[in-house]
């Protein structure tokens, strides 16, 4: 890559210009391939998750997340504090390494208790390659989308699976 700054080859990938320390970053973008990768690389994750989060209280008893999960068909709760800013999330991952065979008598223990705290999210301008790179480089089934810190929709898996699916289907 040539720095478009003093001109000088720089190896591809390199972050910064080997002779000027400009930054390089912004102009090693791949570029898209096929319809499928253009769409990704282009559509924003606030597409995908148009519906309202379903957040939770740390209070909220395992019981009733239980409950709501199942009633909802959610994979995940978001956990928030009273101004609605996001504190962690509630899978039935953590059900399964936090809790299950592990607690006796959970079912009145608080949720705050076993969510993941402080989860990877992603800003409601992000594109959907950078929350689809996240969620496979950390093994995330759930992505919180989050604005000023709060959350605005959540990014499943199935969503993403769903949402390639027709692109592959229409195209």
């Amino acid at each position: 890559m040539i720095c478009p700054n003093c001109g000088r080859p720089n190896l591809p990938g390199d972050e910064t210009c080997s002779n000027c320390e400009q930054s390089l970053t912004l102009l090693d973008q791949p570029m898209p391939q096929s319809r499928v990768e253009k769409n990704l690389m282009e559509e924003p994750v606030t597409g995908l998750a148009q519906k309202a989060p379903v957040t939770v209280r740390p209070a909220t008893t395992v019981r009733d997340a239980i409950n709501l999960m199942l009633a909802q068909n959610l994979g995940a709760l978001l956990v928030v504090d009273v101004t609605g800013a996001l504190l962690g999330i509630f899978s039935e991952r953590d059900l399964l390494t936090r809790i299950a065979g592990l607690h006796a008598n959970y079912a009145d223990r608080e949720v705050g208790e076993f969510m993941t705290r402080s989860p990877e999210a992603v800003p409601d301008d992000a594109k959907l390659v950078f929350a689809l790179h996240k969620m496979d480089v950390g093994g995330y089934r759930h992505l919180p989308i989050i604005k000023d810190g709060k959350p605005m929709g959540v990014l499943s898996v199935r969503d993403m699976l769903r949402y390639i699916t027709r692109l592959c289907q229409d195209g």
